[in-house]
């Protein structure tokens, strides 16, 4: 088989590591890809959001499968023109990622198929805005309705900050992404990220993970688009993992076939584990970045086989099976990220990583014999370990010896997993 993935993140490069693996393919292309992926793929100057050009890569070179890693282009209905041509395609369909694409339709379908979520709003004007925040008091969170880049959620804890976000959003920092607002409570519990394999009908969770949002250690700064993750969570026991399933992600794939969007693809459940039970923070049309990175490397799987299964509409046949121990990934990335950084820094060290350790490079490019920085997240350093604390000490022993000018890391990964419990 010929693949082609379309992305050029860490998320892309751990899907390209791994379908790497599978004795099904005989060759991968990757649109765009970056300087590691390269060591694994074929390149392609075509950028995720060009469409057009995607599919007539796909008829041109043959590709017997595409695996599309952002949320931009399956929102934009990638999988809808690649289905045209009779091309195949892993992921959802424009009307389904709308799950993704608008909060404020999500919310929407939560509140119809009773899935636990936080109280919400949707408005589209200051006044509204202001009424809502003034009469129903904070914290509250203030989201824009569509994609933006994982930068349009503000949990303001008070009135002035919550003012100021959706002051922002409304007018017109997100585009056409803050037309519409979400506010809604804040929910207090562990957040945990549940993705799970979706074929229109069935729903395959995968193991449990947790990512970091923001930038600086304690979970402090502004939200990134992620700092680095663990999997599995200690607390997510089976009982938690069956709650869910029943509640959460079952249903949600009954909604959108009964609303005439079938779901197939990978569905990403953002929760927030309350004294109440578990409540979704957020659906997601795709593999999380970096959540991806600890999962694939637990993941026993043939990716491509499981991949096939869920677009032949035959996902009851698959049977996950998983790493023993943890996985933990820990993300490099330039001075000023979330904010303005450089570009084309030197990157060094890399072949002193550690045995056993993945370097998933993220924003990355090739200058000569080099390799260069080339985005706000550089590098997913990621390991496996018998232990939550092997893991991270891998990574971590990998992280130290990899350098680049204003080299920035969180140094606390996987630092609420150790004084967590299950829900009693």
């Amino acid at each position: 088989m010929k693949v082609l993935v379309v992305g050029s993140g860490g998320r892309e490069h751990a899907l390209v590591w791994k379908i790497a693996q599978s004795p099904l393919v005989t060759e991968i292309f990757c649109a765009p890809g970056n300087a590691g992926i390269a060591n694994l793929a074929s390149c392609v100057p075509l950028e995720a959001h060009d469409i057009e050009g995607l599919v007539d890569f796909a008829r041109q070179n043959d590709c017997d499968l595409t695996v599309v890693g952002p949320e931009a282009p399956l929102v934009a209905g990638i999988v809808d023109a690649f289905k045209a041509k009779g091309l195949r395609i892993f992921g959802p369909s424009r009307a389904a990622a709308a799950i993704e694409g608008s909060k404020a339709w999500a919310k929407e379908i939560m509140l119809k198929a009773k899935i636990p979520t936080a109280k919400f709003a949707v408005v589209d004007n200051l006044p509204d805005a202001k009424k809502y925040i003034r009469e129903h008091g904070v914290p509250v969170v203030v989201k824009a309705d569509g994609l933006a880049a994982g930068k349009g959620v503000v949990v303001a804890e008070d009135e002035a900050e919550a003012l100021s976000a959706v002051e922002e959003m409304l007018g017109g920092r997100f585009g056409e992404a803050g037309l519409r607002v979400v506010l809604e409570d804040k929910l207090e519990g562990e957040e945990v990220s549940v993705l799970a394999f979706c074929d229109g009908k069935n729903v395959l969770p995968l193991l449990s993970s947790q990512d970091h949002k923001r930038v600086f250690d304690g979970d402090r700064g502004p939200n990134t688009g992620g700092m680095g993750a663990y999997a599995p969570v200690p607390f997510y026991d089976a009982g938690l993992a069956e709650e869910v399933k029943n509640t959460i992600l079952s249903p949600a794939i009954r909604a959108l076939a009964e609303a005439g969007r079938p779901y197939v693809g990978v569905l990403y459940a953002g929760l927030m584990i309350t004294p109440e039970g578990p409540k979704v923070l957020e659906f997601n049309c795709r593999f999380g970045d970096p959540e991806a990175q600890p999962l694939l490397m637990l993941l026993k799987n043939d990716l491509v086989e499981v991949m096939l299964a869920v677009l032949e509409g035959r996902l009851e046949e698959i049977n996950l099976e998983w790493y023993p121990g943890f996985a933990a990934c820990v993300v490099l990335c330039a001075p000023g990220y979330p904010g303005a950084y450089p570009k084309g820094e030197l990157i060094s060290g890399l072949e002193r990583v550690p045995e056993g350790v993945e370097v998933f490079h993220a924003g990355t490019a090739r200058k000569g014999e080099k390799i260069v920085t080339n985005g706000g997240r550089v590098l997913g350093v990621t390991a496996r370990g018998a232990t939550l604390e092997e893991a991270l000490a891998l990574a971590y022993r990998a992280a130290e010896v990899i350098d680049f000018p204003g080299k920035h890391y969180r140094r606390d990964i996987g630092w609420r997993a150790y004084n967590l419990s299950p829900r009693s």
